[in-house]
C-alpha cells in the first residue's frame, strides 16, 4: 500500500497536469504539449490508483499497460486523419462503457454482500450506470454514421419524441425506486441499463452529419460526467475532478459550436435537421454557374497577391490537404501569401480542419479560426478558393429569411474579388439547399475531386512559372 498523504500528493499533480494539458489544447501551437501532459497525468493517476488500492497483481498491471497502450498506439499511427471524428466517437463510446461496468460492479457487489447503499451511494451509481450506457450506444451510433455504415441523415419516425419520452419517464422511475430501496435490486438495475442502453440510440439516430461536431463534443461532456460520477462511486478525487473538466469542457465546446451555427443546443438534438431538402425563399432557377477550367484557374493563382483557402468537409473526404499546401507553397514562391479561414463546425469534429492542414505541416499562424476576422480579410484577397465547403459559405444564411440557415455566420467568400468553388456537382450541402454563392458574378466553379483538381493546378502552374517537371 502506498502511504495515504503521497498518494494525495500524485493525485494533485495529476490534476494540474490534467488542467495545464486541457489549457494547451486552446491553441494548435502549443495542443501537442497539452496531449503529452494530459496522457502523462492520466498514466501517474492510473498507476497509483492500482498499486495503491492493491486491486490486481502487478503482473496483471503491466500486462494492462502495455496491451492498452500498445492499442492506443495502433490506433493513433494507423487511423487516417479523416478518420479522427470516427475515432474520437469510439473513444467516447468506450468512456462511457467503461464507467458503466464500474457503476454497475459496484451495485452488484453490494448486492452480493448484501451491503445497504446510502442515499448518495445509489445516487452516484445510477447517474454513472445511465449516463455511461447513454454514452456508449450514442457513441457507437455516431460512430457508424460517420463510418457510412448506417445513413448519415436524420432517421425519425411518427411519435419518436414521445417514445423517447417515455423511455427517460421509466429510467428515471426506475433509477428513484432503486435509490429508495433499501437494498440493492437486480431486475430495476438491469431495466435501467437495457432503456439507459436504448436511449442512447434514440438520441443519436435523428440528428444529421452536419451536427456531428456538436454531437461528438456533447458525447464527450457525457463521458466526462459520467467518468466523474464514477468517481463519486469508488471514491476516488482525480477521477471526479478529470471527468469534470472533461465533462464542462465539452459541454462549452458544444455551446461554442452551437453558437457557430446560430442555433440552440435544444435544436440541434432535436430539430432534425437535414432530414430532406429545404425550401427557401430564394431560387436559383434562371441562374447560370460559370465553370472554369483548370488552365485558367492556375493562370488566376500564379499571379495573385492574397489568396484565402476555405476548407470543408469534401478536403477531408479527398484527403487533399498536402495539395493544398503544394499549391500554396507555389503561390508563395510568386510572391503571393495564403492564408486559411476555417469556420468552427467544418468538417464532422471540432477542429477538424485544423488538424487535417496540420497533417501537412501547414503553419499554424496561417489559419484564421475566427469567422470575424476572416471576413475582414476576405475583401482584400484576390482570389477566395473553396474546397468542398458548402453552408458554411452559402450568403443565404445572411440575404434570405426563408433560409433554414438564416442567421448562420459564414465566411464570406462572396466578397473576396473572385471565388473558385471546387465540388464534385451543384449537390446541395447538408442543409439540403442551393448555395446563393455559386451563382454570384464573381464566382466561378472548378468541378471534379478536389484532390485531383489540386494536383492538375499544381502542374499548370509549375508549367505557368516554369518551375516545373
Amino acid at each position: 500500500m502506498i502511504p495515504e498523504p503521497l498518494v494525495a500528493i500524485v493525485y494533485l499533480i495529476s490534476a494540474a497536469l490534467f488542467i495545464l494539458g486541457l489549457k494547451r489544447l486552446s491553441s494548435p501551437a502549443s495542443a501537442r504539449v497539452g496531449n503529452i501532459l494530459s496522457g502523462s497525468g492520466m498514466l501517474l493517476a492510473i498507476l497509483v490508483t492500482l498499486f495503491d488500492r492493491a486491486i490486481v497483481s502487478y503482473g496483471v498491471i503491466a500486462a494492462g499497460i502495455i496491451v492498452g497502450g500498445g492499442i492506443g498506439l495502433w490506433m493513433a499511427r494507423a487511423v487516417q486523419m479523416t478518420s479522427m471524428p470516427q475515432m474520437i466517437a469510439l473513444l467516447n463510446g468506450f468512456g462511457g462503457a467503461a464507467s458503466l461496468t464500474v457503476g454497475g460492479a459496484e451495485l452488484l457487489r453490494a448486492e452480493v454482500v448484501g451491503e445497504v447503499l446510502a442515499v448518495g451511494a445509489s445516487t452516484t451509481i445510477q447517474l454513472a450506470v445511465v449516463i455511461g450506457a447513454v454514452t456508449f450506444t450514442g457513441s457507437l451510433v455516431a460512430f457508424a454514421k460517420l463510418q457510412e455504415l448506417m445513413t448519415g441523415r436524420p432517421i425519425l419516425f411518427p411519435g419518436q419524441k414521445v417514445f423517447n419520452g417515455a423511455l427517460f419517464a421509466a429510467i428515471i422511475a426506475l433509477a428513484l425506486y432503486q435509490v429508495a430501496s433499501p437494498e440493492p435490486l437486480l431486475w430495476p438495475f438491469y431495466a435501467v441499463v437495457i432503456l439507459s442502453l436504448l436511449i442512447g440510440v434514440m438520441l443519436v439516430i435523428p440528428i444529421g452529419g452536419a451536427d456531428m461536431p456538436v454531437v461528438i463534443s456533447l458525447l464527450n461532456s457525457y463521458s466526462g460526467l459520467a467518468a466523474a460520477m464514477t468517481g463519486f462511486v469508488i471514491g476516488n478525487h482525480v477521477l471526479i475532478i478529470a471527468g469534470a473538466l472533461v465533462g464542462s469542457s465539452g459541454l462549452i465546446l458544444s455551446q461554442i459550436m452551437c453558437r457557430a451555427m446560430n442555433r440552440s443546443l435544444t435544436n440541434v438534438l432535436f430539430g432534425a435537421f437535414g432530414t430532406a431538402a429545404s425550401v427557401a425563399a430564394r431560387s436559383s432557377e434562371g441562374l447560370t454557374a460559370k465553370q472554369l477550367s483548370a488552365e485558367d484557374a492556375s493562370i488566376q493563382l500564379a499571379y495573385a497577391r492574397l489568396v484565402v483557402v476555405i476548407p470543408g468537409y469534401g478536403l477531408a473526404v479527398a484527403q487533399a490537404q498536402h495539395q493544398v499546401r503544394e499549391l500554396a507553397e507555389l503561390i508563395e514562391k510568386q510572391g503571393g501569401e495564403v492564408r486559411y479561414a476555417i469556420h468552427p463546425v467544418a468538417g464532422r469534429m471540432p477542429g477538424h480542419m485544423n488538424v487535417l492542414l496540420s497533417e501537412a505541416n501547414i503553419p499554424y499562424d496561417k489559419l484564421i479560426t475566427d469567422v470575424d476576422e476572416a471576413n475582414s480579410i476576405l475583401p482584400r484577397a484576390d482570389i477566395a478558393i473553396v474546397v468542398g465547403a458548402n453552408d458554411i459559405v452559402n450568403p443565404a444564411a445572411l440575404e434570405d429569411p426563408g433560409s433554414p440557415i438564416y442567421g448562420m455566420p459564414i465566411i464570406r467568400a462572396d466578397t473576396a474579388q473572385r471565388a473558385i468553388v471546387m465540388k464534385r456537382s451543384m449537390a446541395s450541402g447538408f442543409a439540403g439547399i442551393e448555395n446563393d454563392l455559386f451563382y454570384r458574378d464573381n464566382t466561378y466553379m472548378l468541378f471534379g475531386d478536389a484532390k485531383q483538381t489540386l494536383n492538375g493546378l499544381v502542374t499548370e502552374i509549375k508549367q505557368e512559372i516554369g518551375a516545373g517537371v
